[in-house]
């Protein structure tokens, strides 16, 4: 289905990721980043926009695609390999070099933690990349602060160590007026007590592992005491740089989703589906870099599950795509497929990437819904009645729904109210409201039964249409007392009915005691909450007049002279008693007459 770029500006989401701009002939001629993809790609298609560039952008962007990430350092980066692997038109040309640094423990005896740009496969570790320089040198100022690390790259084999003739000591690094100095076999005995043993230092190599990986509670802890040191001594400066550090650390990131060096070349692929189209997202790693991503629809022929259809999407994209990669992680282990191991993670890095591309189909999914909705109305209703009949376990589609709600205050001026949905819109010309007759005191219960009897009676009485479903706003009690009535009308199990609880959103079914929970994203709850919302509106406000025209009228019941239409003139005009009061003598005058307007006037100020 082609969508016009006026549709998909309208449904993109607000999240941080990564759009593409692409030719009639589908190569990607543009890739930006963004903090909210909706605003940024919809300033491109601005009217007053006057760089010629971007205007010859916009005439030779036929599609836009993009992807959502967890952050905006996730999309810098995800920027940068997409420019790189696919060097598109609009864009700088980037090398193809290691653009964004990376922290390093050494794979070495006495291992360094230094910045750097270049990869060796030598078992060393690499954290980041960092988009934010400042960043790193926080988390190596800190971990230099808290613990001796050395600085020097001497060679610390031990070879060399049990050379004698040796006499060897590592580049001073001082620290808060302590020295590191590792010796070997001779060495100054007097600085013997400032040596480390090898077994102390690789203690603090862990530790400063622990806060590359994001964990440093207590790092955090004793920045805050020195920030409150600092400040009660009157050390403002001191205070406010200890201040930026923390929130730095704050919104530090200790790993990429989009970039990471423990991957190689894995394809990962995720779906979800609805009643008649599955949908699908696709992302490619290349040594480590996430360089491509894809969604697709697929039409569901059959009953198929996802499971099928994702065997037959994930070969044709790879082929599509020319994929190389013998591993893939995907929800489903398909070890039938030859020559390709199927990876279910279950945590760790991969399970990050399983998760981003699930997030991505989620989203693909619910902008294809809004497209539909804008582009064909009719088919969006028609896909959202056959679920909602299918997540109710209906026999019909509920093309016409009713949906009942008790309003009271304190036991009095009981109303209720019926509001009306059809194809899943308020139908407002169909609400109708209820005084409560038999009922008195705060009986919800009771007054359900007693409206729910009334408003299909009616219908039968007057031979209209009944609904294909009711909707009780309340639990067990409200539900069963709806249930008495339709029984007493013969009309249990024709029409059904269902009740909804406010606490967790449970949906009740008559003579079921379990619930039924509904994704909270799901449609079918949607739709159920708007007509509870609505009956609830409805309700009170009808609720709140009554209320008004009650305290009004019985205010003015101890005038004589003035009858009932008076009365309801003066509500009708001035709404309330404590607005009558503020009125002027000659607006009421103006509205009932020089007489009865002088006995209200005259009652009022006896009484104020």
């Amino acid at each position: 289905m082609a969508i016009s770029k006026k549709i998909i500006l309208k449904t993109l989401p607000e999240d941080p990721g990564v759009y593409q701009f692409l030719s009639k002939e589908k190569k990607i001629i543009y890739v930006g980043k963004a903090k909210n993809l909706k605003k940024r790609v919809s300033s491109y298609f601005l009217k007053n926009i006057k760089s010629r560039k971007t205007l010859n952008l916009v005439k030779n962007t036929k599609f836009i695609e993009h992807v959502v990430v967890k952050s905006e350092s996730d999309a810098l980066l995800l920027e940068n390999s997409l420019i790189k692997e696919n060097q598109p038109k609009y864009n700088i040309l980037l090398r193809d070099d290691k653009t964004y640094p990376w922290i390093c423990i050494k794979n070495e005896r006495f291992p360094r933690i230094f910045l750097t740009r270049k990869f060796i496969k030598d078992g060393s570790e690499y954290f980041g990349p960092y988009t934010n320089v400042k960043v790193i040198n926080i988390l190596l100022n800190l971990i230099r602060t808290l613990y001796p690390i050395r600085t020097s790259n001497y060679n610390f084999s031990q070879k060399q160590i049990n050379n004698p003739k040796n006499e060897i000591f590592l580049n001073v690094h001082k620290n808060s007026g302590h020295s590191l100095i590792l010796g070997f076999k001779e060495f100054d005995k007097s600085l013997n007590k400032n040596l480390v043993s090898e077994e102390s230092y690789n203690e603090n190599i862990e530790h400063a592992r622990d806060i590359l990986n994001g964990k440093f509670s207590f790092i955090k802890s004793i920045l805050k005491k020195k920030m409150i040191n600092f400040s009660e001594n009157l050390e403002y400066e001191n205070a406010q740089s200890v201040k930026e550090k923390l929130n730095l650390l704050e919104n530090y990131q200790s790993k990429s989703t989009v970039v990471s060096q423990k991957l190689s070349n894995i394809d990962v692929f995720s779906i979800i589906s609805d009643l008649d189209f599955a949908f699908i997202n696709y992302l490619q790693i290349i040594n480590g870099r996430v360089v491509r991503f894809h969604n697709q629809e697929v039409r569901k022929k059959m009953n198929e599950s996802d499971e099928k259809i994702l065997s037959h999407i994930i070969l044709s994209l790879r082929e599509k795509f020319n994929s190389q990669s013998k591993i893939i992680i995907s929800p489903f282990d398909y070890k039938k497929l030859i020559n390709l191991k199927f990876i279910v993670p279950k945590s760790g890095d991969k399970k990050k990437l399983l998760d981003l591309s699930f997030k991505n189909v989620k989203i693909f999914r619910l902008e294809r819904n809004k497209q539909i909705q804008l582009i064909d109305p009719e088919k969006h209703i028609n896909r959202i009645m056959e679920q909602m009949k299918i997540d109710l376990k209906l026999k019909s589609e509920p093309r016409h729904i009713e949906c009942f709600d008790i309003s009271t205050i304190q036991g009095t001026n009981n109303v209720a109210s019926c509001v009306v949905f059809m194809n899943g819109k308020p139908a407002k010309k169909y609400y109708r409201k209820f005084n409560i007759k038999t009922v008195y005191g705060q009986n919800d219960f009771g007054s359900m039964e007693e409206v729910v009897f009334r408003r299909y009676r009616r219908l039968l009485e007057e031979k209209k249409l009944l609904p294909n479903l009711i909707v009780i706003d309340g639990g067990k009690g409200q539900l069963s007392s709806a249930v008495k009535s339709l029984k007493n009308l013969d009309l249990f199990k024709k029409i059904p009915i269902l009740g909804i609880a406010k606490r967790l959103e449970e949906l009740y079914f008559p003579n079921d005691p379990i619930p039924l929970y509904l994704n909270k994203k799901s449609e079918t709850l949607k739709i159920i909450q708007q007509l509870r919302n609505e009956a609830h509106r409805f309700g009170i406000s009808f609720h709140r007049n009554k209320r008004s025209k009650s305290a009004l009228v019985s205010g003015l019941d101890g005038i004589k002279g003035i009858g009932e239409n008076t009365k309801n003139k003066i509500l009708k005009k001035f709404k309330s008693i404590s607005r009558l009061k503020n009125v002027s003598d000659t607006q009421i005058i103006n509205e009932i007459g020089k007489s009865k307007a002088q006995k209200i006037i005259n009652y009022l100020n006896d009484n104020s």
